[in-house]
């Protein structure tokens, strides 16, 4: 099989993983602070906090090569634009034969609504086969003057990008709620998400332990069309936090298996 081809193969987990949470795309900066809104100051209840950092190995295809590592983790929660928002981190990064045939290391950066979990500022950090590519994306449902230092751009109401779209996964009480719907934004397309509980409760087995957890499928459409040959899996811990212990992705060019290496100490 050509360089070229196993390039495409691994990029395209990268852009599955990343739709989910996971698919490229970007939108932020180290602005000002401004003083939240008495309408922003209100944050939703969550079962993450500030400091988490979780560690994944990323398994590729059939044969479970060790590909890479993602990591996920909440840096803060602060003032953001008159906002209150969490920050929200994924690096991504390509290691072993891997790192041989494509170097990666990408950083996402989102910027979610405590009160909604809504995209409101996502970026992009590239570095890949030795090319940096930066991008910046400011969220907005309404008509504004672009910032000087971000690329404005108007979405549906409620929509995450695919890091926030992680956590606001977490964020859902799957046992009243069977079903989630939201637009996303990767930082090139606007799609359609459905979430819906697959396996009420099973046992799944990965790096970190065994765990008890619920099975979350992950649908993806663009334009009202199902992406057939991307899908995702969730499989949320039943424990306080919800951990995501397992994530599993199918795209065009083979699978991967995003295994949570240990759970956080506290």
């Amino acid at each position: 099989m050509s360089d070229a081809l196993e390039k495409k193969k691994l990029h395209a987990t990268w852009v599955g993983v990343m739709v989910l949470a996971l698919l490229p795309a970007l939108l932020g900066q180290r602005q000002g602070k401004k003083a939240a809104s008495p309408a922003s100051a209100a944050a939703m209840p969550v079962p993450f906090s500030v400091g988490e950092t979780l560690h994944y190995q990323v398994l590729w295809s059939e044969f479970l090569v060790h590909a890479g590592t993602l990591d996920f983790s909440i840096p803060e929660q602060r003032n953001f634009f008159g906002r209150l928002v969490w920050h929200f981190r994924a690096n991504a990064h390509t290691i072993n034969t891997t790192r041989t045939i494509y170097p990666l290391d990408d950083q996402f950066d989102s910027y979610s609504d405590a009160a909604e979990l809504r995209g409101i500022q996502y970026e992009l950090y590239l570095n890949e086969e030795g090319k940096s590519e930066n991008s910046i994306y400011r969220m907005t449902t309404q008509s504004e003057p672009a910032p000087p230092d971000a690329t404005l751009v108007r979405v549906l109401p409620g929509t995450r990008d695919p890091i926030g779209l992680i956590y606001a996964l977490r964020a859902v009480d799957w046992q009243q709620t069977p079903e989630f719907r939201v637009p996303a934004f990767d930082g090139h397309r606007a799609y359609e998400i459905r979430a819906d509980v697959e396996i009420p409760s099973g046992h799944v087995s990965v790096a970190a332990g065994q765990f008890e957890a619920t099975r979350i499928a992950v649908h993806v459409s663009e334009r009202g069309n199902l992406l057939a040959d991307t899908r995702f899996w969730v499989w949320l811990a039943h424990n306080p936090a919800r951990t995501p212990v397992l994530i599993e992705a199918e795209v065009p060019f083979g699978t991967a298996r995003i295994e949570l290496l240990q759970l956080p100490q506290h």
